[in-house]
């Protein structure tokens, strides 16, 4: 009887010990269309992560509209890191509750984006409307597909690149607003997020054109299949810089910060360039680029910064309560 407690003991303090040793599980908050990503990068990191001789790390994910995912961490969601599709909805995590430092961007390279995406359109086969061109989606009885602008950094880059596209073709700020306002009211229905929209114009076939990301073609493909869809590239797209950062407030409090940062930071390792060009996302290594350079057409993509001023300016001028987008939608 005495061996017996002793052996059970013993693997009691095995178990607890190994318990102990493997870290708490990384919850990484993302945005809809990444879902494919982090399927194939996650468990990539996990086997580089333990042949550097640390200890099994579990990986949580959780996707949705970026923005309401970002007010999701603010109202207490613990995210060890947040991988959001543009850095409004990483700055909010500073204004509201201070839970990153305001230079969050400077900690990581290409102001914490590891890679970037253009925007497209999805058109039925055989593009029976003829969309070609930013123009084309404003044609009598062409509906649009494309999320919320307020809730979906998918909506705000569709909304972004209208507007630019209205300013390099000889339009004045009038003339922007007034593009894009009639882009966004032949919209039959205004999404949540990027994956949401793709159900509706895939699944439930709403919709001549979905305006997206260029790696959500090609998840569409996978999940639908390649026959019964089109991608063209507009002449102008404001280049998506999909930013990352660690949550500070998070991982100090449950003592993760050495596994969210190297997480984090494997992202601009070859194998994790590799994998965003897999999942048609333009990896920032030029090399690696240029391994994959037949996925990715050359097109002009506007510098977001440099065309409308910071992050902070956009979002408050455009996108919140009272903004530009409410004025020109109006709620319709």
């Amino acid at each position: 009887m005495k061996r017996l407690l002793t052996s059970s003991l013993l693997a009691a303090g095995v178990a607890l010990a190994s318990v102990a040793s493997q870290a708490a599980p990384l919850l990484n908050v993302s945005y809809d269309v990444m879902r494919d990503f982090y399927k194939e990068y996650n468990p990539a990191f996990q086997k580089h992560w333990q042949a550097e001789g640390n200890p099994p790390v579990q990986i949580q994910m959780s996707h949705g509209g970026s923005s309401k995912q970002a007010r999701a961490v603010i109202d207490g969601l613990p995210a060890d890191v947040i991988t959001m599709n543009m850095a409004t909805d990483i700055n909010a995590l500073y204004d509201h509750g201070k839970l990153i430092p305001q230079n969050w961007a400077e900690r990581l390279p290409d102001n914490s984006a590891p890679f970037t995406s253009a925007t497209v359109f999805i058109v039925r086969k055989g593009n029976p409307k003829q969309l070609k061109d930013w123009p084309d989606l404003l044609k009598e009885g062409v509906q649009v597909v494309v999320p919320n602008p307020k809730t979906s950094g998918n909506g705000r880059y569709t909304y972004l690149s209208a507007w630019s596209y209205a300013l390099k073709n000889g339009g004045d700020d009038k003339a922007a607003r007034d593009f894009v306002g009639k882009l966004f009211k032949q919209a039959p229905v205004l999404d949540t997020g990027g994956r949401a929209a793709t159900t509706t114009f895939m699944q439930n076939q709403i919709g001549d054109v979905l305006v997206t990301f260029e790696n959500e073609a090609e998840m569409i493909a996978r999940e639908f299949g390649r026959g019964g869809f089109e991608v063209v590239y507009p002449s102008i797209s404001a280049q998506a810089e999909p930013p990352v950062a660690v949550v500070d407030k998070v991982v100090d409090k449950k003592g993760t910060r050495k596994e969210a940062e190297a997480y984090l930071k494997y992202l601009w390792s070859d194998e994790g360039q590799r994998i965003a060009a897999n999942n048609y996302l333009r990896p920032r290594n030029p090399k690696i680029l240029a391994e994959f350079s037949d996925r990715f057409p050359k097109v002009e993509l506007l510098d977001v910064v440099k065309t409308f001023g910071d992050w902070p300016t956009i979002q408050k001028t455009h996108f919140n309560d009272g903004g530009v987008f409410d004025q020109v939608y109006g709620g319709r």
